[in-house]
């Protein structure tokens, strides 16, 4: 049904367009790209499936800056380290804006958030506070005990299934994990993982996660306003999951505000937001709104990569079983000679292999691989094409992360001894390796989504060997992903666990 309302809507679309297509007054030397039809540009040949593989197939065609066009608007995708240097670098300001995104605005309380607001000094500023308090290195650390507490919680519930020989969902396991871990570093709040308030905060975090995921006509045919998006349900869900969304958040702010509450053990993140409201520092008004958005990145980020991350490594070291026993070798050995039983943050420190083992996982599966989308603030060049003002840019970290002058020939080879031969890291400044971007648009929250990730992995590799289940192969595991801002696996990764005894 929902494909015979878009087709009805192309057809009308491209009636309004030539109704009131105005001649144009420039010229431009776009990037190369396919062929667009009138109207709807290239939006018939985009798949869902897989973009970021999609678009780096455009680029071996086009190069590694090409544009495609979906509606009235241009998209220009580069796929290369040097190019996404010239973009995040050298004119990292003229792409400091974001792209109209009806959803993201919608959900973000008229963009007063930190991931999805103009380049404004607002920005800066809700920038700054978060980089020197939300996510400092203090901040972070003050939270470990959550995680290595929650982590701990996961690992028994491992444990029940290993003595029965039974299949466990790593996928489902991380999600619980980053889900009570977020819950009490933003709120302060212990929920029970199976009760009625963690599957209303699970509800409310997938349907603002779809909505940032999804395409919404308006964006792309403005002549048509919210026409389109009406006919095909988008503008209800959305506001559907806002509601729910903007009820919850009320809630915990009104909780925090209630002089009768008791204070939680580590003061949460939504506390400090508070006593921000409270102070007004910021030049522009810090409004309970302000308040809301924020969270509700926190939540998103949060739970989304960390969880995604550790299950696409884990399902590497599926396919890669002699990477596996390196890292376990190493884990098991240095806990051993240690003598504990659980790994710690201050162990990873010691874990050289493991720590290249998490950049192989961020390098071959980047989370959000596509990056947020960037929009141009003023006509420039890049590699001698003309980028008008309001293009959308995406970096293609996936693409780039395999870019051959890089990374050799085999870059599609899960290798974490390449992080030996070649010294990068993902704060930024290697153009080759950005899971969490660069520039003033880099992920603030990069310190706490790598602390999110350390614990669970290290421990699944130290206290448990795993099977594929149902006489399953290494080669039949799918590796598609589900499309959205972070991108998880389609299917989930069900491995059987057995106990390793010390």
């Amino acid at each position: 049904m929902e494909d015979i309302i878009i087709g009805v809507a192309a057809l009308a679309a491209v009636l309004l367009f030539f109704l009131l297509q105005k001649p144009k007054t420039k010229r431009y030397k776009l990037p190369p790209g396919p062929k667009t039809l009138p109207v709807i540009g290239n939006l018939h040949q985009l798949q869902n499936l897989n973009p970021q593989r999609f678009f780096a197939g455009w680029a071996k065609k086009y190069g590694p800056i090409f544009s495609y066009k979906i509606g009235s608007k241009t998209m220009v995708v580069i796929s290369s380290a040097e190019l996404a240097k010239e973009l995040l670098k050298t004119q990292d300001v003229n792409f400091a804006d974001r792209p109209q995104h009806r959803g993201q605005e919608y959900m973000s309380y008229g963009r007063r958030d930190m991931a999805f607001h103009h380049y404004t000094p607002y920005y800066r500023e809700i920038r700054k506070m978060g980089m020197n308090h939300l996510f400092s290195p203090t901040r972070v650390a003050s939270f470990k005990h959550v995680r290595e507490e929650e982590a701990r919680t996961m690992l028994a519930k491992i444990e029940k299934a290993a003595k029965k020989s039974e299949a466990v969902d790593i996928s489902e396991l991380m999600l619980t994990f980053t889900n009570s871990v977020v819950c009490r570093q933003a709120f302060g709040k212990t929920y029970n993982e199976d009760g009625e308030e963690m599957k209303r905060f699970i509800k409310i975090l997938y349907g603002t996660q779809s909505v940032f995921g999804k395409v919404f006509f308006s964006d792309f045919f403005p002549f048509t306003r919210y026409v389109f998006d009406d006919l095909t349900g988008l503008t209800a869900y959305m506001k559907e999951c806002f509601e729910r969304q903007d009820t919850y958040l009320q809630e915990v702010v009104d909780e925090t505000l209630d002089p009768k509450r008791a204070k939680p053990e580590t003061e949460s993140m939504i506390d400090l937001l508070m006593d921000i409201y409270r102070e007004q520092p910021f030049a522009s008004e810090f409004t309970l709104e302000n308040v809301k958005a924020v969270v509700m990145n926190i939540v998103v980020a949060g739970t989304d990569t960390a969880a995604a991350a550790v299950v696409w490594g884990m399902t590497y070291l599926m396919k890669y079983p002699k990477v596996m026993k390196k890292a376990q070798d190493e884990v098991r050995d240095y806990m051993k000679e240690k003598g504990s039983t659980f790994v710690t943050e201050d162990d990873v420190k010691n874990l050289p292999y493991f720590k290249a083992l998490i950049k192989e996982t961020l390098r071959v599966e980047p989370v959000i691989p596509l990056g947020v989308p960037r929009c141009c603030i003023q006509d420039t060049k890049i590699a001698g094409y003309d980028i008008p003002k309001g293009t959308t840019v995406n970096v293609n970290a996936w693409a780039v992360s395999r870019d051959e002058k890089e990374w050799g020939p085999n870059p599609d080879e899960f290798r974490p001894e390449r992080f030996f031969e070649k010294e990068v890291d993902y704060k930024g400044t290697d153009y080759e390796f950005i899971p969490f971007g660069s520039g003033r648009r880099m992920c603030p929250g990069m310190r706490l989504g790598t602390a999110m990730l350390e614990v669970p992995y290290a421990n699944l590799l130290y206290k448990f060997d795993f099977k594929l289940p149902n006489g399953m192969k290494p080669e039949d595991i799918n590796m598609d992903v589900m499309t959205g801002l972070a991108m998880h696996k389609s299917d989930h990764l069900k491995l059987v666990p057995v106990k390793v005894n010390y």
